[in-house]
Parts: C-alpha cells; structure tokens; sequence
C-alpha cells in the first residue's frame, strides 16, 4: 500500500474522532501547536536552512527562496496565526437554517466538516501551519503535500505540531504530511475519492491547473494572482505612489501582490515619472506600454505576454490607458479574478469599479496586500478562491464547512 493510501485511510479513521470534539478540546491542541512552534523554532530553522541552501544549489529564484525562508519573526507569525483562530468563533454546528414545514417536521440546516481535505501546495512552509490549524479547528482532517523544496522544513514543523497533538485530545493522524518529493504522490491523490472528500491546491499556475483539470475528487481552486492598481485622474499623488509600491514591494512573491500599473493619461502625464523614481527605489524593473516608455525612457518595453504574467518578482507592467473604460477592459482580458484597485478621489469611478470588476477582492485606495485571511481578521487562512461556487475570496474556517439537514419528527410519514 502506498504512502499517500496509508496515510489517507488514517485521516478517515481520525476525521470521526475529530468532528465530534468540543470547540473547547480543539483550541486547548491549538494552542499546544502555536506553543511547540515557538518553542522548538530554533530546530524548525535548521531545517529551513538545509531547504534553502539545497534551493540555492538548484538555482531558485530570489522570490521562490523568499517564500520558503523562515526565521524567529515568520514562526512566531505562524505562532499567532493559530493563536487568533483559537479565538475565532467555531462554525461546526451553528445552526444556518431552522423551520418548521406544515406537517410538522422541524428542519434544521447545520455547519459539519468536509472530513479529510487535502492540501497541495508549494514552496511556503507557513501553509503547513495554516492548514493544519484550520482544519483541525474545523474538525476536518487533513492530508498535507507540500513541495519537494520545503520537505526538510515541513517535516519538522509536523513533527513539533505532532508532539503537541499527543499531548491533546485530537488525534495525532488527523495530520498527516506525504513525504514522497514524487509527482505521483500528487496524482494519487487526485484520484483517491473516497478517502479524500476536497483537494485545495496552493501555488503557481501550473500547479492549480494540473490540479483542476486532473483530479476526480472535488477541488476548491485558488487562483493565480496578476492583481492591478489603477491610478484614477483624481487620484492623490502621495497616496498613488504608497499604495502601488506596498501592492508590488512589500512582498513580491505572494500572489495578492501587483503585477501591472494602469495609470490615467492625465496623471502619467503630470505624475508617472515621479512613480517610477519611486519604483526605482524600491529596486522594482519596470516594463511599459509605448506611452508608458515614451514618459519614462528607462522602462524596459513590455510584451504581449508581459500582461498575462504572474511574476511574483521585482518587476512591474506599466500601461497608460485613456480612461476607467479602458482600465477596466484591460483587467477583464487579463485578470485572474483575485484583487484588483483604484486609487481616485472620485467617488463614481470608485463605485463603478467596484461595481463591474468582477474579481474577489476589489479595493478603493488601499493595497492589494490585504487580500489575505489574517489581515481579514480570520485568523490563518487555507488559501484564497477565485472561483465562485462553495467559497471565495480568503477562505477562513466557514469555507472549510458542509451542511447537513436534521428533521425533527414525531411520526410523520409521506402520503
């Protein structure tokens, strides 16, 4: 039998124990975790240091070692991360839905868990955390597949979160971590209904496509991030400048963070080569449309590809447009449907904006970077859907939910 059997049949044994805990004995192993984590960081960093050289020695990127980098500050991050949702409300068992039909039956519609969710994800050691505490807190558990590049550091972040879990009331196999770096360890999970109830994949294009197209078993699909800022006419030069250089600099790598500037062709003309010093600044290559290079000649010239790219990188499109029309056709034929914004003064264009993008998070002068579960105040979220059915947007502890009818009777039957 194959690692990814064995271990899914041991989450189903333990999704029974699990979804019948009280909220109170879910968030006592919660805190156990975020206590471990801290507690045992120096070992989880040591590990972290073994993933990041062996990425250095295969040639990774900048922004992909990034993303798999730990250190005090981000363990403690993933510390307060399972921390807040012990303080969250518990969904598992509120009642959505309560009536009483003619007959007499009482019909009430409950939250209960998904069962055993599998996770599929990339370079990030920090969704290991995520989606252990969100599942567990949910009563749901979970099968976690993270990428060949972190496998030292997930193997000991699970390791710390599984000493804890013994010293809880959850069992220790509803978290279970595969092992095998081999692209069939994903393929069989794809396939493994029956065992697995939902996957969720976390990561690149590829990966969620692979994923989506692939799986038998029903997928909850997070999407590929090419955010844009729109720079309205009115829009104030202070805040223009602060808000588009936080959606691309603050952390290039993530997949709420900006990937094309659309600029109003009156403020570029008054404003865009002040944009650019400051983008330049933040050490960010800049590539333009023709008006874009015509006001900044330092722009490298952006292709047609260029706007269909999620870089994740120190690099930034730039394209003048005449108008919101033409700034909002633009995000159609190029967005992902994950953040999108307008920075204006005026309040019509930001009502229209928000009105007709259709994208999951639509912001008014602020930046795209709040597209995220903890920022939303849901504690660690499992991953951000830009499709529209089950869950979208950050997914905190509701969106790892089902529902189950409960009627109440008194020997009524059917005629």
């Amino acid at each position: 039998m194959s690692e990814v059997v064995t271990k899914s049949k041991l989450a189903k044994q333990a999704a029974q124990t699990i979804a019948n805990l009280t909220t109170e004995q879910k968030n006592a192993a919660l805190l156990l975790m975020a206590d471990a984590l801290v507690t045992e960081q120096q070992a989880i960093i040591e590990a972290n240091v073994i993933d990041l050289q062996r990425g250095k020695d295969n040639g990774i990127s900048t922004s992909l070692l990034d993303r798999l980098a730990l250190n005090e500050k981000r363990i403690a991050a993933m510390a307060e991360g399972l921390r807040q949702i012990v303080e969250l409300p518990d969904p598992i068992g509120d009642t959505l839905e309560q009536f009483d039909r003619p007959n007499g039956l009482r019909i009430q519609k409950i939250r209960v868990p998904l069962g055993v969710i599998g996770i599929i994800y990339e370079a990030r050691p920090n969704v290991t955390v995520d989606a252990a505490g969100l599942c567990l807190k949910t009563g749901n558990a979970v099968v976690l597949r993270g990428g060949s590049s972190a496998l030292s550091s997930n193997e000991k972040i699970v390791e710390v979160l599984h000493g804890a879990l013994k010293r809880s009331d959850i069992p220790v196999d509803a978290l279970q971590l595969i092992l095998s770096p081999d692209r069939s360890s994903v393929d069989e999970m794809l396939k493994l209904n029956g065992l697995i109830d939902v996957l969720i994949p976390r990561g690149g294009h590829s990966l969620i496509q692979i994923v989506v197209h692939n799986a038998s078993v029903p997928v909850i699909e997070t999407g590929a991030g090419i955010c844009h800022t729109f720079v309205d006419e009115s829009a104030d030069l202070e805040m223009a400048i602060r808000i588009a250089v936080n959606a691309k600099a603050q952390r290039p790598s993530v997949c709420n963070s900006m990937e094309t500037l659309l600029v109003h062709e009156a403020f570029a003309s008054r404003h865009l080569a002040a944009i650019a010093d400051a983008f330049q600044s933040a050490n960010v290559e800049l590539r333009g449309d023709d008006r874009a290079r015509h006001a900044v000649s330092s722009m490298k010239e952006a292709s047609a590809q260029d706007w269909a790219t999620e870089y994740g990188d120190y690099i930034l499109n730039v394209k003048v447009v005449d108008n919101l029309d033409e700034a909002i056709a633009h995000i159609r034929q190029y967005g992902t449907m994950h953040s999108e914004c307008i920075v204006t003064e005026d309040a019509s264009h930001a009502e229209r904006f928000l009105q007709e993008i259709d994208a999951a998070a639509v912001y008014h002068n602020a930046s795209t970077r709040f597209t995220d579960g903890f920022e939303f105040g849901f504690g660690a979220e499992i991953g951000i859907s830009t499709q529209k059915l089950h869950a979208r947007g950050p997914m905190g502890l509701p969106a790892l939910t089902s529902t189950k009818y409960r009627i109440y009777g008194s020997g009524q039957i059917r005629e």
